[in-house]
C-alpha cells in the first residue's frame, strides 16, 4: 500500500531533482575537503540540504526532513565561522548523504523512510553544539550510487591480480572459490536490444538509482524539430497537388521535374528531422560522470589511500539510453582503478612517486564515436604474466599465447573465466568480471581497449557510437538474401581471388598488406551450405581479431533502425530492419555470431523458419 496516494507525480518530481541534486552536494563534498574555509561552497552545500529538506516537507517525510534539518544546522555553523571542519565531521556528514540517499530507496516505493540511525543524529547533534565528534568506520560511507554488478563465481580477484602481475606470491584460493524471415509480423516496435547477462548473486540492500523517464530538452531544439515538421507538411501538400495532376492526366515535362523537386525537398528535410530528433536524445555525460568522486573518495578514504579523481568532457553529450547502460561498468573501472590499479603508500614511497594518486576519467568526441577513458598511474600489469595466467587457468592454449603480442596479452583480461580464484575480500572480487563489462559496452554497439605500463598505470578505453537509435551498416549478400554488419567492424572491402588463398594450417587466409588474415564464410558461420566461391571479402576487425568475411556480394553502407525480434533471438542476429524496396534485412551480431557454434547457430536460426 502507498504512502502517497494521490501524490504519485510530486514525488517523482521530487525524486528525479533530489537526487541529482544530492549528487551535486557529494561532488562539492569532495571539493571541500580540498578548500574546507570555502564559503562559497559551503553556502551551496547548506541550500543543498535544505532544498531537499523543503521538498521532503510538502511530501511529509519527517524522518528525511529531520536528517536534513541536522545536517544543514550543521553547515550553517560551519559557514559562520562557528565550527571548523575536521576529518571527523566530514565522516559524518558524508554517512549523513548515505542514508539521504537510502531514504530515496524507501520513497521509490512509495513507502515513508524510517527513522535514521540514532548514533548518526547524536554525532550531528554533538558536531552542532562543538563537542568532541566520535570517528565513524571508514566503511559505512562506501555506499556508490550504483553498486558494482556481481560476478559469477569466476569473476576476477583483480587485487590479488595486480599483485601477481607485479610479481607477488598469491595466496591459496578457498575450495568453493570457485533462412529468411518471411513478413514483418515478428517484428514490434523500436526499443534497445538487450541480452541477460551473467546471473548474480543477489545483494543485500541495494541502493536506489532514480531511473529517470523523462529528458530535459533544450527548447531551442524543440523549435528546430517543430519547424521542420512544419516545412514536411508543405512539402507533402505540395506532393499532393502533384500527384492530382498526374492521375489527371495534366502532367508534363514541368510537372514531372516538379515532383523531382519535391521529392529531393522531402528526402532533406526527413534527412534534418532525423538528426534533430536525435539531438532530443543526448545528453551531457556529465549527469553521469557527477557520481564518481564520491565514489572514489570514499574507497580511498577506506583503503588508505590519497587518490584524486580528475573528470573532464563533462559536456560531452551521449544517448541517455547509454548513458544509463554505461553506469555499472564504468563504477566497476573506477573502482579497479582506486582499489587495485593505485598502489598502497608504501609501495608508492619505494617507487619515488608522489603520494596523491590520480585517477582520470574523461570523455571526448571523436568523428561519429564518444571516447571515454579511464586511467591511473598505479602498478600497471605485466603482459606475459597475464599471459602465463591464462594459460595456467586453460582459458587459451599455449600455442595460441606464443602468437599474441603485448597488446593481445592484455586484452586476455576481458575473456570469460580469467581468474586468479584468490581470496575476495570486502572490495575486491565482489564486482562483475571484466568479461561482463566488455560484454556490457559490446551491447551498446562499442569497444573497451586497455593499454598500460608496468609501474606507469594502466588506460582502459571504451569507444560508444554516439546514439543507439541509428546504426550505420554495410549491407552484404549471402547468395540473393541481405544480411546487415556494422559498419564500425567493416575496414574495407576487397575481393577475393582463388590463386590469393592459401591453406594455412587447415584454414584458407589471405595475406593482406603483409598480414595473414584467416577468411571467414559468412554463410559457414550462419549454417547455411557453402558450395560457391565467395566474390568478396569484408576486412573486419573485431576486439583484437582480425579477419576476412567472404559473402557473395554487397549492397552499400546504409544507416538502419534497429527492431528487436519478438519471441524469437536467434543467436548472431541483433534485430532487423526494412530495405527500400520494403524487404527485411537482419542485422548481425558479429561479436556473438563468431563465438556461437555453427550447429546451434544453425539450429537456433532456423528453427522457428522450419
Amino acid at each position: 500500500m502507498s504512502d502517497f496516494e494521490g501524490m504519485e507525480e510530486l514525488l517523482q518530481d521530487f525524486l528525479t531533482e533530489a537526487t541529482e541534486l544530492l549528487s551535486e552536494v557529494d561532488n562539492k563534498l569532495v571539493e571541500l575537503e580540498k578548500s574546507p574555509n570555502d564559503k562559497a561552497m559551503l553556502n551551496d552545500i547548506f541550500r543543498g540540504f535544505h532544498t531537499i529538506k523543503g521538498g521532503a516537507g510538502f511530501l511529509n517525510a519527517n524522518e528525511l526532513v529531520a536528517l536534513c534539518h541536522r545536517t544543514e544546522n550543521l553547515f550553517d555553523k560551519l559557514r559562520n565561522s562557528e565550527l571548523t571542519l575536521n576529518a571527523e565531521i566530514m565522516d559524518a556528514i558524508m554517512h549523513a548523504t548515505g542514508v539521504v540517499r537510502d531514504m530515496f530507496g524507501s520513497l521509490a516505493q512509495h513507502q515513508q523512510p524510517q527513522a535514521a540511525d540514532p548514533t548518526l543524529l547524536a554525532i550531528l547533534d554533538a558536531a552542532i553544539a562543538g563537542e568532541a565528534v566520535q570517528k565513524l568506520s571508514a566503511t559505512s560511507s562506501v555506499k556508490p550510487d550504483s553498486p558494482a554488478p556481481q560476478a559469477s563465481a569466476d569473476g576476477v580477484d583483480w587485487n590479488n591480480l595486480y599483485n601477481a602481475l607485479v610479481g607477488e606470491e598469491a595466496k591459496a584460493a578457498p575450495a568453493d572459490s570457485h533462412p529468411t524471415i518471411k513478413d514483418i509480423s515478428s517484428i514490434q516496435k523500436i526499443e534497445p536490444i538487450t541480452q541477460t547477462a551473467a546471473k548474480t548473486p543477489p545483494q543485500p540492500q541495494q541502493q536506489y538509482v532514480a531511473k529517470e523517464t523523462t529528458i530535459r530538452i533544450d527548447t531551442v531544439r524543440l523549435d528546430q524539430v517543430l519547424n521542420l515538421s512544419g516545412e514536411i507538411g508543405l512539402t507533402k501538400n505540395r506532393l499532393n497537388c502533384l500527384r492530382a495532376d498526374i492521375l489527371q492526366g495534366r502532367s508534363n515535362n514541368e510537372t514531372m521535374r516538379a515532383l523531382d523537386e519535391a521529392v529531393s525537398q522531402l528526402d532533406l528535410l526527413v534527412g534534418d528531422l532525423q538528426n534533430a530528433v536525435m539531438k532530443t536524445r543526448m545528453q551531457p555525460i556529465g549527469r553521469l560522470f557527477q557520481k564518481y568522486p564520491r565514489l572514489a573518495r570514499d574507497l580511498a578514504r577506506q583503503l588508505g589511500k590519497d587518490v584524486e579523481l580528475i573528470i573532464t568532457g563533462e559536456e560531452t553529450e551521449l544517448d541517455k539510453t547509454m548513458i544509463e547502460d554505461l553506469n555499472d561498468p564504468l563504477v566497476h573501472l573506477v573502482r579497479n582503478a582506486v582499489d587495485h590499479g593505485i598502489e598502497n603508500q608504501e609501495e608508492r614511497d619505494l617507487s619515488h612517486k608522489p603520494s596523491k594518486s590520480i585517477v582520470k576519467l574523461s570523455a571526448t568526441q571523436v568523428g561519429d564515436h564518444i571516447i571515454i577513458e579511464i586511467s591511473d598511474d598505479g602498478r600497471g600489469m605485466r603482459p606475459d604474466v597475464i599471459r602465463n595466467k591464462a594459460v595456467e587457468k586453460g582459458v587459451i592454449d599455449l600455442e595460441t599465447a606464443n602468437t599474441l603480442d603485448d597488446r593481445q596479452c592484455l586484452n586476455l583480461i576481458f575473456l570469460p573465466g580469467f581468474s586468479t580464484k584468490d581470496q575476495i575480500s570486502s572490495v575486491s572480487g565482489r564486482g562483475v568480471g571484466m568479461d561482463v563489462v566488455k560484454t556490457n559496452i559490446q551491447r551498446l554497439n562499442g569497444r573497451i581497449d586497455v593499454t598500460s605500463v608496468v609501474g606507469q598505470g594502466s588506460v582502459f578505453t571504451i569507444s560508444l557510437p554516439l546514439t543507439l537509435a541509428i546504426l550505420p551498416v554495410l549491407v552484404v549478400r549471402v547468395g540473393a538474401q541481405p544480411f546487415a554488419v556494422p559498419l564500425s567492424l567493416v575496414r574495407e572491402i576487397i575481393p577475393i581471388q582463388s590463386e590469393n588463398v592459401q591453406q594455412v594450417s587447415g584454414r584458407a587466409t589471405m595475406v593482406v598488406r603483409d598480414e595473414v588474415l584467416p577468411i571467414r564464410s559468412l554463410a559457414t558461420l550462419l549454417g547455411w551450405p557453402d558450395n560457391t566461391s565467395p566474390a568478396f571479402g569484408v576486412l573486419m576487425q573485431s576486439g583484437d581479431t582480425s579477419f576476412i568475411l567472404a559473402i557473395d556480394g554487397f549492397v552499400g553502407r546504409d544507416d538502419v533502425v534497429i527492431k528487436p525480434l519478438v519471441d524469437i533471438k536467434p543467436k548472431g542476429v541483433a534485430g532487423a530492419t526494412m530495405s527500400g524496396d520494403g524487404s527485411i534485412v537482419l542485422v548481425l551480431d558479429m561479436e556473438e555470431l563468431l563465438r556461437t557454434n555453427t550447429t546451434e547457430t544453425r539450429a537456433s536460426l532456423f528453427a522457428r523458419a522450419n
